[in-house]
């Protein structure tokens, strides 16, 4: 197949690069900016997006481009809008016209946090920050354009690529003495090698007709504290993480307390194992270090 991948300058789209070297499908990996075996393309820019689709004939669009700053959405709506939600529009329109089947990633901030138990995909969005909303109107976008999709919602996504938390806790940890995390937001962290791996093997493992909405994290529940706390003690350095609560820790956007998903779907869809968080952590430390 050929496979069309959107920021690929990214964690993710990184990772997914370093997945694809090794196999057989044909890549096309584009960003806004043009960099080492990367095109440059504007996916807001519909006419672009479909010229390229056709030149490249590509079966599969694999969008990994997204505004993630948190916080900064919070007082930059407009550009945050712009690459999670009239993005994934002009994406998905362009696969419908083309044949081609759209892979978009999502988040767990679509969900309040609320919640008791794992968030499955038939429950219903509550965003509470810009970004969350943001990604859910993209979610919405793609889902009404009658193309063929995919939408997988991870959380806590980190790699050895970009600034992520796993790259932010490994300087804090090794710069200072005592570092306080927050302990009463719990979720699961996502090897974004996993998830590449998934969506590669649906891919090439022909299961991309496979349509809809699955939640895919690493397995296990953990706070951001537990979190830090094994990217320290994992890498050896000798910093005392020191838990908190949120209100000690102020942002200015509200992060849901609970974020769990269910990851069921996906597991029996794809009959796939899923890794424990820690494991996966201690593969991203020996990759990284």
């Amino acid at each position: 197949m050929n496979i069309l991948i959107t920021g690929a300058g990214g964690q993710l789209g990184r990772t997914f690069r370093d997945v694809a070297a090794n196999g057989e499908h044909k890549c096309f990996f584009t960003d806004i900016r043009e960099g080492e075996g990367i095109t440059s393309l504007d996916v807001t820019d519909f006419e672009a997006v479909m010229s390229f689709l056709q030149a490249s004939d590509a079966d599969v669009i694999v969008n990994c481009a997204a505004y993630t700053n948190v916080d900064g959405a919070e007082s930059d709506e407009e550009a945050a809008r712009i690459v999670n939600v009239e993005a994934p529009k002009v994406l998905a329109e362009a696969a419908r016209r083309k044949g081609a089947t759209l892979v978009h990633i999502s988040t767990d901030y679509v969900f309040d946090g609320k919640s008791y138990r794992p968030y499955t995909e038939d429950d219903a969005p509550a965003p509470v920050s810009v970004y969350g909303r943001t990604k859910y109107e993209g979610e919405v976008a793609v889902v009404a354009s009658g193309c063929k999709y995919m939408i997988f919602r991870t959380a806590w996504l980190y790699s050895r690529y970009g600034r992520n938390f796993f790259q932010t806790m490994a300087d804090k940890t090794a710069e200072h003495p005592t570092l306080k995390v927050v302990a009463d937001q719990v979720g699961t962290p996502t090897y974004a090698l996993d998830l590449a791996e998934l969506i590669y093997n649906i891919i090439d493992n022909q299961m991309i007709d496979k349509v809809g909405i699955y939640h895919f994290t690493d397995e296990g529940v953990c706070s951001w504290y537990d979190f830090a706390k094994a990217i320290c003690d994992g890498l050896g350095h000798l910093c005392d993480v020191v838990p908190c609560r949120t209100v000690d820790y102020p942002t200015r956007a509200v992060r849901p307390h609970y974020s769990v998903l269910d990851k069921t779907k996906v597991r029996e869809t794809f009959g796939i194992d899923i890794p424990h968080w820690r494991d996966s952590l201690a593969c991203c430390i020996q990759d990284t270090f």
